[in-house]
This record gives structure tokens, C-alpha cells and sequence, in this order.
């Protein structure tokens, strides 16, 4: 079938919005911890993460329009540091649940039953049984004029990774460590390496690594 852009416009804004973001595919899902400048926690679930760049390290993350008030944004706005936390398969119905719009008082961590750790001199809060944890150092804010989503770049500060996920070339092997994926707003999947591959070159077709 064809979806246009006009069929799009008459659908159902619950199917347009499922639809829409089930189609870009599946993508790494990961909780972001953050604590507001009165010292409440806040934990919310993103699929969003985009690699920026690698020197230096920069990682970023779309936030939708900041017309009502988004915890989330607001903390890393206020502290400057915010983290991020990869999820495992059997968290799944727990990182779903921080979606849920909880008080800006209440917790996520102890509402969804996650742990709740620091790094010492890093204001923000870890997922204490996360496989990964990055701390995250707020660098720039870019506002999207044609929907007013937010893009929010920050800088790697530290990755806290069991050194058995990395390989000599510095490839992190996530599925592994049974990391979360997830599609659209309510998909969840595991994740399995099918290979990696050389280098393209035009001359010649790559090989298995």
C-alpha cells in the first residue's frame, strides 16, 4: 500500500504517532537519570540516542516540544549532568513504567524498582544494576523550529562497562551483556550480532571480523 503525506495528515494521531515511530525501526533504549537543582531523582526512558561524534565523544538525544513541563529536560538544563543507563532484557516492564507521568517529587527509581547509585564528584543518578553507565556532560541545546523537538548534545564524562564487553579494537559487544532494545513507544527486543565486517573498499568485498 501507499501512505501519502495526506493519508498521514487524516489518520488517527495515536496510529500516525505508532506508526510513524515503529517504522523508523528498532533502537537502543536507555533510561536517563537526572536530579533536579532541589535534589529530587528523576529516571525516563528514550530511544532516541544519536552518536554525534568521537573526538570529542558526544552523544545526543531528542526531547519532545518543552510546551508542558518535561522533568527530564528541565534537570540537565538546571545541573549540567545527567546519565545514561542501558537496560537489561528483564527490565523491560520496568523502564516502560518510568514513562508514566510520576510528580516531579517522585521518584522513578523507587517507583519502578530500579537501584539508585553516585559516582562521587557526579551529581547525577545511576541505575545501580545497568551493564552501562555513562556519565553525561551538557554541552548544547538545538532547538527544531519545524516540530519544536530538542535536540540535547552532551559529552561522554566517564563509561563505567565491564572491560569483557569491549574488544581489543574497542567494539563494545552489547548483546552480550542481554542489553534492551525497543521500537516505537511500547516494543521491546533482544539483540544478536549477525557479524561484523571490514572496512569497504571498492577494489575488494569485505571479510568477516
Amino acid at each position: 500500500m501507499i501512505i501519502d503525506s495526506e493519508n498521514l495528515k487524516s489518520q488517527d494521531s495515536r496510529y500516525r504517532a505508532t506508526l510513524i515511530n515503529s517504522l523508523a525501526g528498532v533502537k537502543q533504549a536507555f533510561l536517563i537519570g537526572s536530579k533536579s537543582s532541589a535534589g529530587n531523582s528523576n529516571l525516563a526512558i528514550f530511544n532516541s540516542l544519536i552518536h554525534i561524534g568521537a573526538n570529542p565523544p558526544l552523544w545526543g538525544f531528542m526531547c519532545r516540544p518543552d510546551t508542558v513541563k518535561r522533568d527530564t529536560l528541565q534537570n540537565i538544563l538546571e545541573t549540567r549532568e545527567y546519565s545514561f543507563n542501558f537496560v537489561l532484557h528483564s527490565d523491560s516492564e520496568k523502564a516502560h513504567q518510568t514513562s508514566a507521568k510520576y510528580d516531579a517529587d517522585v521518584s522513578e527509581f523507587d517507583a519502578c524498582g530500579f537501584g539508585e547509585s553516585f559516582y562521587e564528584g557526579f551529581s547525577a543518578p545511576f541505575i545501580s544494576e545497568a551493564p552501562v553507565k555513562i556519565g553525561m556532560k551538557f554541552e548544547e541545546k538545538v532547538d527544531i523550529s519545524i516540530n519544536g523537538t530538542i535536540l540535547v548534545i552532551g559529552s561522554i564524562s566517564f563509561i563505567d562497562i565491564d572491560k569483557k564487553l569491549v574488544s581489543p579494537d574497542g567494539f563494545v559487544h552489547l548483546e552480550q551483556a542481554n542489553i534492551l532494545s525497543c521500537s516505537g513507544l511500547d516494543a521491546y527486543y533482544e539483540s544478536r550480532l549477525i557479524n561484523r565486517l571490514s572496512y569497504a573498499k571498492t577494489d575488494k568485498w569485505p571479510n568477516k571480523l
